[in-house]
């Protein structure tokens, strides 16, 4: 019992008693627009998309879910990117003011808070920028819809609040059929959804840090610098390499003025990295935007964020040690700081684990469908990286297809270390050491 309670295992069984309990409340007859309630499959699969964050539906979320429906997705989909364990931190708060050991080891490794004492500090802060970040969103979106496209209040007001709440968490879950291609030439909608995708996928520790040490960058953390570095470079890469593909394309940024094709790709590269929206028409890209889909979503977004994928420390991690390997120093440093052989060999571990649960995913979907290997892939690490874009093959997959999908979904929302860690039988210190010994590599 004692193994079935450790805080990594909690974590997983957290996520995983929402997802059933959410797809209990998508089967009831009152959750579809229809007169026939949902077949179990598409409710657990828009459960565990919706608690895992990421957006990809096998119906139209606008027309097959009534506005309870839409409500429970929000839910889920504000519960998964909030964190189980964040919001039982906070409640604990509220209520003793003080937090057990317990709780506080189950909440750090959720909030990846770098020591005990951050966990109530993180906390709030999630709280926080959650609650001020949606609101202004929710009010803009909302005033946007009811002046300019004429929907009604009560109308603007919920698809202000559910596209507000769906982009902060990088859901990815819109309320249109097209998601977001009717805006596409839309700044006053686009941007803002853009930057809360930006700071909702930053990670709550990273606004911990800045917070703490507002006026003084020089002693931010490594952490911090990292994910602020690699999120800047990788929206600007991704911008100019979509404009370079997509420039001409007569189904994408082709006939677009050149302010416009700026707006589209600049969102496409920010909802690459695991929100899931689309202002562009993500079937008629060309196969080398798709290539540059892969890698954007596979990386993702900062740790303990409401993004997916290895993330970007992760990432950036890798690139330094391969940098100080090609010239031969011992060490790996970024920003006048040695970064720890343990975190060298988990950003290794994230990466292998990651590559493996793709290859796995595309093998089981492929066995079973005969739809083009390039659409499998793009599927499959967009469900990895709980981003929730699709070429538009997510309802023809088979069932065990969909299925492979949400084990993505989960395994990338709840992380691969983390799962795993969970899954382990025990942590085992050796009380020896083998002789070391140097083989051939490369």
């Amino acid at each position: 019992m004692g193994k079935l309670l450790h805080p990594t295992r909690t974590v997983a069984l957290a996520f995983l008693l929402a997802i059933l309990v959410g797809t209990g409340l998508l089967m009831t007859p009152m959750a579809s627009s229809g007169i026939a309630p949902t077949s179990w499959l598409t409710a657990f699969f828009t459960a565990v998309s919706a608690v895992c964050v990421t957006g990809l539906v096998t119906v139209d979320t606008g027309t097959h879910w009534s506005l309870f429906g839409q409500a429970t997705i929000m839910l889920l989909f504000q519960i998964g990117g909030f964190g189980m364990m964040t919001a039982a931190t906070l409640l604990g708060l509220m209520v003793n003011r003080s937090l057990r050991l317990r709780t506080r080891l189950i909440t750090q490794v959720e909030t990846h808070s770098i020591g005990l004492g951050d966990v109530s500090g993180v906390a709030r802060m999630v709280l926080l920028v959650t609650l001020v970040a949606e609101l202004l969103l929710a009010m803009a979106l909302t005033a946007r819809f009811a002046w300019t496209y004429d929907m009604a209040w009560p109308m603007a007001i919920w698809y202000g609040v559910f596209h507000s709440v769906s982009a902060f968490n990088n859901a990815g879950f819109a309320l249109h059929a097209d998601g977001l291609m009717r805006y596409a030439t839309d700044a006053w909608i686009l941007l803002p959804i853009a930057l809360a995708i930006v700071v909702g996928g930053i990670g709550f520790p990273v606004f911990h840090d800045i917070r703490a040490r507002l006026n003084d960058p020089r002693h931010w953390s490594l952490h911090t610098k990292l994910t602020l570095t690699g999120t800047a470079a990788l929206l600007l890469a991704g911008t100019a390499v979509l404009l370079l593909f997509e420039w001409s394309n007569p189904k994408t940024l082709g006939p677009m003025g050149l302010g416009d094709k700026l707006l589209s790709a600049t969102f496409a590269s920010v909802s690459a990295r695991t929100a899931g929206f689309n202002s562009l028409d993500i079937a008629a890209l060309t196969h080398e935007s798709w290539a540059l889909h892969y890698f954007l979503m596979f990386v993702g977004g900062g740790s303990a964020g409401t993004a997916g994928g290895v993330k970007v420390g992760t990432f950036l991690i890798l690139v330094l040690l391969v940098y100080a390997e090609i010239r031969g120093r011992s060490d790996c440093e970024a920003f006048g700081r040695r970064i720890s052989g343990s975190a060298q060999r988990q950003a290794i571990t994230v990466l292998v684990l990651g590559s493996s649960m793709v290859v796995l995913g595309t093998l089981v979907i492929l066995r079973g469908t005969d739809l083009p290997t390039d659409q499998v892939i793009f599927e499959v690490i967009s469900a990895f990286g709980t981003v929730g874009l699709s070429t538009g093959i997510t309802a023809e997959l088979p069932p065990s297809g969909q299925l492979m999908l949400t084990l993505l979904m989960y395994v990338g929302r709840v992380g691969t270390i983390t799962l795993a860690a969970s899954l382990a039988m025990g942590h085992i210190r050796a009380a020896y050491r083998y002789p070391e010994e140097h083989p051939i590599v490369g």
